[in-house]
């Protein structure tokens, strides 16, 4: 990961990056973020891409480690999308924790490259606001088979 903080809006540097960010979908079991005092609670998010699941199945059996870190930074520009709605733009995000749960095999020891994936381009998008803490966590099985799935706790920046 670079260390400068990088030059010009969030929604700019996300554009030079060649991404953007997705709209954000209704579910009705659940909400897609609880704001409780200064601190947004992210529904975990899978790498969903115009209402599809990139990919599916288990890392370090079906899915490659860099299809994984694809998805993973899929996955991370959803909550993204949810953080930047909750707190009313994309320049006002401050990431605090990231939790990335990896579908992996029991042997699969690479959770923490996957996950560096979505952090670095976090960082790339947002800056020092992109910083955080963060958990990479193997598991057997995710909804829908998905191999990666993201949660975080963002606050807005002033």
């Amino acid at each position: 990961m670079e260390t400068s903080t990088p030059s010009g809006t969030a929604r700019e540097r996300l554009d030079a990056l060649g991404y953007a960010l997705p709209g954000v979908g209704v579910d009705a079991a659940y909400v897609n973020h609880r704001q409780v005092g200064s601190s947004v609670y992210v529904s975990g998010q899978l790498p969903y891409k115009d209402g599809a699941l990139l990919g599916q199945g288990i890392v370090g059996r079906d899915v490659e480690v860099e299809a994984a870190r694809d998805l993973a930074r899929h996955a991370v520009l959803n909550c993204l999308a949810v953080a930047a709605e909750a707190v009313g733009g994309l320049d006002r995000v401050r990431i605090v924790q990231m939790l990335v749960f990896v579908a992996s095999t029991p042997e699969f020891g690479e959770q923490s490259r996957v996950a560096n994936a979505a952090s670095d381009l976090l960082f790339e998008v947002l800056g020092e606001n992109g910083r955080h803490a963060r958990t990479a966590i193997g598991v057997a099985g995710l909804p829908r088979n998905s191999p990666v799935e993201i949660q975080m706790v963002c606050t807005t920046v002033s």
